[in-house]
């Protein structure tokens, strides 16, 4: 790799930054010339599409369950996992599928760096070293072995042959626990049930204290959790920050870094790790002395009367990783917008899966694949978005993400300058109960759709209905965490995003469990809540598409950044100050209302006919750009690829704030080292933050230059 001075890189990141812009500028002339003679007639297409087009959605769901089942038996017939043979005929099936309903189609094959299994083993010695039982690796719920084996990608290559230590689910608290126990877990393997949290950084905190190994055990249903171990963020390792457009076998081709080099092993853990059966969980335990297991871990397990350990009895535990360069393939369908076709409404679902995938992704792709057909009826009938939809089909998500972020990494500038929002849905139904996670500014409309949409488990009963029945209120998450194909499109590129899902938790994720014989049978049998999934996307997706203006809501999103600010207050130093940011949020509010208040002006203007095509444009390009207006150009400390200040990810898994993530990774690391710069770091991201929610309402207000006279 060429080192690049930091004067380059400086002139790089403000081409990166002025380029959006400059977009912008040219796009406003070339439209204004092209389309102002036609504003009228378009203005009343307009005003009747926002209604018809929502109405004759609607009218196309009487037998869509039975198109989605039909779907979903399809994509679920067998195994698919990513850059395996099995992965091609489903994206064929998605081709064709989006071909059938007449949208135009394309894919993007990348190459990046992925992670597979070569062999391993487990088994059980005496203390001298003489076996005792060899384990099963292999999981109860495929007797017939015809899933990948279980494993965690990019789990590196090793052994152990050490005492076995229990940390409950491997969390903090956990191992804080054995060391007042006095138990310590260096030089020794690590046994923990799943619910940790994310299995990587489970791993990680059990390196970071010298284990040498780590088995996660699976629930007592038989399955086993696969899933990846990937650190540092999503995408591929070798080319973080660019798309991996090269071939598999050519060389030369694109830029990848070296495996040796720093960036790329600091993405992968350094100990090996491995998911095992409940079974196999409960032998290793039944072996283990030392302290009694605190009653509270007792929970869940099958053999609860075994201590913490260290021993007596030793576990030998050996792994060989494959990692290879493998072509993954992304697939899209788009229908080109009528009055802006330089405008994307972004939908996207992950295509790839562990094992038969009926929940985790398919129950998202067959409800996508609904949406799709819907929308072919629709331009048949003479309907075409005023905007343009892109449907997107993602390849290697498992994996980390993959698909997506080398797509957003490639597209930056123009995804940067063009994308109104992303709406995500991965697993659409696991469960019962309606969940979304949102940025602030779609909260609104997210509320006004699912105002529309029949309830799928309660007859007479909408969505927003039973939502605020069950939560007591509306609840919508944000999106600090990444574990879907969000990520790149809000952590890294600033785009609005929108996640949502029936139901909070499904026991066979990630194993041979998710089936579409469960799906059939438990999950959904009605297919009812797929249903419910496809109305609300769908209506989304037509909303942001045919709204003269943008349904964005910043005095929300305002609001929602004060309530954080009071939350901040009892994690901080009283020293520190938030007065800035604090008023850099009534700013905020100020802004958000001046941007409303042109909205409804200009949306009366346009009923009596003034030619307001400038302004409306103008208008709805602030909308889109202010939240990229909490995007850090050159990424958060120690973690370049992650931009946004708000809501990328903390950098501990385990920490408490879910906003403001500059301000709390700062915070995570105080802890390790308290001091005055410590204290001086929290007070710098508490400034940038400001500075960034100050961008964000002079973006609203459309403020060119700053100054006095």
């Amino acid at each position: 790799m060429i080192p690049i001075s930091p004067r380059k890189l400086s002139m790089n990141h403000s081409r990166r930054v002025l380029l959006p812009f400059s977009l912008l500028l040219i796009s406003f002339l070339v439209y204004t010339v092209l389309h102002s003679h036609s504003f009228t007639s378009s203005k009343l297409y307009s005003l009747a599409s926002a209604t018809s087009s929502v109405s004759l959605f609607l009218s196309l769901s009487p037998s869509a369950n039975a198109s989605i089942s039909h779907d979903l038996r399809s994509l679920t017939l067998r195994p698919h996992l990513a850059g395996t043979p099995g992965a091609a005929s489903t994206a064929s099936f998605v081709l064709s599928r989006l071909r059938r309903a007449g949208l135009e189609t394309f894919s993007r094959r990348y190459s990046p760096l992925l992670s597979f299994p070569s062999h391993s083993s487990l088994s059980l010695h005496h203390a001298n070293g003489s076996l005792i039982t060899p384990l099963s690796l292999s999981e109860p719920a495929d007797p017939n072995q015809i899933l990948v084996p279980p494993y965690h990608a990019y789990s590196p290559s090793g052994e152990a042959l050490a005492p076995a230590v229990y940390a409950n689910l491997g969390r903090e608290e956990d191992f804080e626990t054995l060391e007042r126990l006095g138990v310590r877990v260096n030089d020794c393997v690590v046994l923990v049930r799943k619910g940790g949290g994310y299995r990587g950084g489970v791993v990680a905190r059990a390196a970071e204290r010298g284990a040498k190994a780590v088995l996660i055990s699976g629930g007592p249903d038989g399955g086993v959790e696969r899933g990846t171990v990937i650190l540092g963020g999503p995408g591929d390792p070798l080319t973080p920050g660019w798309g991996a457009i090269g071939s598999v076998t050519g060389s030369g081709d694109v830029e990848r870094l070296e495996l040796a080099a720093e960036e790329v092993r600091r993405r992968f853990p350094t100990i090996p790790s491995m998911p095992v059966a409940a079974v196999t969980a409960a032998e290793i335990l039944r072996t283990i002395g030392g302290a009694p297991l605190p009653p509270e871990w007792k929970e869940g397990l099958v053999e609860t009367g075994a201590g913490v350990g260290p021993g007596p009895t030793l576990v030998n535990f050996t792994y060989t990783e494959e990692r290879k360069v493998a072509e993954i393939q992304d697939v899209f369908g788009m229908i080109r917008g009528r009055e802006e076709p330089d405008r994307y409404i972004v939908l996207g679902n992950h295509r790839d899966a562990w094992t038969y995938g009926a929940v985790d992704p398919h129950s998202g792709t067959a409800t996508l694949l609904d949406i799709a057909r819907r929308f072919g009826v629709m331009l048949r009938s003479g309907w075409r978005p005023r905007r343009t939809i892109i449907l997107c089909s993602w390849d290697a998500e498992e994996f980390g993400m993959i698909g997506s972020t080398e797509w957003v990494e490639e597209n930056l500038d123009n995804l940067h300058s063009k994308a109104v929002a992303y709406l995500n849905v991965d697993c659409a139904v696991q469960g019962v109960g309606f969940n979304a996670a949102a940025t602030p500014q779609l909260d609104k409309l997210l509320i006004d759709i699912t105002k529309k949409v029949n309830d799928p488990d309660v007859e007479g009963k909408t969505v927003y209905d039973t939502w605020v029945s069950a939560t007591g209120g509306i609840s919508i998450e944000r999106l600090a965490r990444a574990d879907s194909d969000f990520t790149g499109f809000l952590h890294h590129a600033g785009i609005p995003s929108l996640d949502m899902y029936y139901g909070n938790e499904f026991a066979g994720y990630h194993t041979a469990l998710d089936s579409f014989g469960w799906m059939e049978t438990k999950g959904d049998p009605l297919f009812h809540r797929h249903l419910a999934i496809a109305e609300i996307w769908g209506l989304f997706a037509i909303r942001l598409a045919d709204d003269l203006i943008l349904p964005f809501d910043y005095q929300s999103y305002a609001s929602q950044l004060e309530d954080y600010v009071h939350a901040l207050r009892d994690f901080l130093d009283e020293k520190l100050s938030l007065e800035p940011i604090h008023a850099a949020i009534m700013d905020l509010h100020n802004a958000a209302n001046y941007a409303f208040t042109e909205g409804q002006k200009l949306e009366l203007q346009q009923i009596l006919g003034d030619d307001a095509i400038l302004r409306i444009r103008t208008l709805n390009d602030r909308l889109m750009l202010a939240e990229r207006s909490f995007l850090q150009e050159e990424g958060l400390d120690g973690r370049h690829w992650f931009k946004h200040l708000l809501y990328s990810p903390p950098e501990d898994y385990e920490s408490k704030l879910s906003f403001f993530t500059s301000i709390a990774d700062a915070l995570s690391r105080s802890k390790r080292s308290k001091g005055r710069e410590e204290q001086f770091a929290i007070q710098r991201q508490i400034w940038l933050v400001t500075r960034a929610i100050r961008r964000v309402g002079q973006v609203l207000r459309g403020d060119v230059l700053l100054g006095t006279e």
